[in-house]
């Protein structure tokens, strides 16, 4: 979730995006991404006045942002849920990364695979070197791509399923996966499509890479698990590091 701050961010909701750049309205969304709250436990949190954050609620409410239901134990107190979804927000624009991949691009382009790849990178970092960072939507798509193609996959054990994806991953010249352990479990691909050759930029990159591999093993297995990318080429790795997180 984005943090609070002078940003904007933006949200997905049914009917459409919705931008917010009010700091205590980012803090109370981001409070509400794991899981229902109570509006006492809201005011708790943000450290704001009881009129102050029901001001806010109500206008996250106007914009289908949150859901407010009453607790089904306690009649009295209402329970707030989010009724949306965090897709990006605002950034310090990186040029100088855009320019290079632009380069790339123009020298790739007799090779198919490298050409694809190249654009692939330009797409992404365009939308950093204009100030979006859109690695919540990225993760996102990636979820649904997996989920998609998980029905291609024939094992339906955790361990077949990551045999499954190294050989996907290996026939689409997407690198090369291994399991380093399962508890927790945390993989490692060498030769990686999403960031190889990329700048080191100080953070991890392959946002779409974890939601894809979210996504198989949600389609596959019913597990409905986060991964989330602790080393990547662009924080400095000559490698991917991806553990499961519950």
């Amino acid at each position: 979730m984005a943090r609070a701050g002078d940003h904007t961010a933006l949200f997905s909701t049914d009917h459409g995006f919705i931008a917010l750049n009010g700091p205590v309205k980012l803090i109370i969304l981001d409070f509400l991404k794991n899981g229902s709250r109570s509006f006492d436990e809201i005011v708790k949190h943000t450290g704001k006045a009881k009129s102050t954050i029901s001001v806010h609620i109500t206008d996250l409410k106007s914009c289908d942002l949150l859901e407010e239901h009453i607790d089904a134990s306690d009649k009295r107190k209402k329970i707030y849920s989010l009724n949306s979804q965090y897709m990006a927000c605002s950034q310090e624009p990186i040029i100088k990364h855009y320019k290079k991949i632009l380069e790339r691009v123009a020298s790739s382009s007799d090779d198919e695979y490298h050409f694809l790849k190249s654009i692939f990178h330009a797409i992404r970092f365009g939308f950093e070197a204009h100030g979006i960072n859109h690695e919540p939507i990225m993760k996102k798509i990636g979820a649904d791509i997996g989920e998609s193609i998980s029905i291609n996959f024939q094992s339906t054990d955790l361990n077949g399923v990551l045999k499954d994806i190294a050989n996907f991953w290996d026939t689409h010249n997407m690198g090369d996966v291994s399991v380093i352990k399962t508890d927790p479990l945390t993989v490692v691909v060498h030769d990686c499509f999403d960031c190889k050759l990329m700048p080191v930029v100080g953070k991890t990159l392959c946002s779409f890479d974890e939601g894809l591999l979210q996504g198989i093993i949600f389609g596959k297995l019913g597990l409905n698990c986060t991964i989330k990318e602790i080393e990547c080429f662009g924080n400095g790795f000559e490698h991917c590091l991806f553990v499961m997180q519950d």
